[in-house]
């Protein structure tokens, strides 16, 4: 590139000596330098974006992140300008490397454990710590449950005339979604066991009438 620049400007400096006017080539190739700069801007970014991800490797091949932006999905392919992502309905996707590099990044499979959440609905009028001791029972039961931390049950607040539990438990990251589906669908059969209701959320409208004088 600079041999290329030097010849330009030694071919710029002989039309000038034979009387031919260069500003006007001067000019179009100072746009065509500004056009092809700007053209190149993103392609840089993607590159040096490319290499911090490959030098620093806050993700590997095989995990699920989220880049935000509806950028969601499990790592196919590290390239120097995009990231290959398959989404969870097996779309596959190329990301550019700068949109990764510049936003926040979960990675959903760096670490070796997760955290569980699971909330259940119980009706106020049935008895909340035998629901408590029933889904405490359950989650013990099932070895995909670390014991470290230990599983816990609690009230997480009360909804009109619900009482929502939070079933917390701690996994390892292979098994958390197995453990949540399972848990799903096992909850409520729990709750009918320990004679526990499915909760009507109810209302209680008053109606004022006013006395109306002629």
């Amino acid at each position: 590139s600079a041999v290329w620049t030097v010849r330009i400007i030694a071919l710029i400096g002989a039309l000038s000596q034979i009387g031919i006017q260069t500003a006007s080539i001067v000019a179009v190739l100072g746009a065509a330098g500004l056009a092809i700069g700007l053209a190149l801007q993103g392609t840089l970014q993607n590159i040096a974006a490319g290499i911090m991800l490959l030098l620093l490797r806050p993700f590997k091949v095989g995990d699920f992140i989220d880049g935000g932006g509806n950028v969601t999905g499990t790592v196919e392919e590290i390239n120097l300008f995009t990231t290959r992502l398959t989404k969870p309905d097996g779309i596959c996707e190329f990301v550019p490397n700068s949109a990764l590099w510049s936003n926040s990044l979960r990675n959903f499979s760096r670490n070796p454990t997760r955290r569980l959440d699971l909330e259940v609905e119980v009706s106020v009028r049935d008895d909340v710590n035998r629901a408590i001791d029933a889904l405490l029972a359950l989650v013990e039961s099932d070895e995909r449950v670390l014991r470290s931390p230990a599983p816990q049950v609690m009230v997480s607040r009360f909804d009109d005339s619900t009482a929502v539990l939070n079933v917390r438990v701690w996994s390892n990251t292979s098994t958390f979604w197995d453990l949540r589906w399972a848990l799903s669908r096992q909850v409520r059969q729990t709750l009918n066991d320990a004679q526990c209701a499915l909760p009507l959320r109810t209302r209680e409208l008053h109606i004022v009438q006013t006395q109306q004088t002629n």
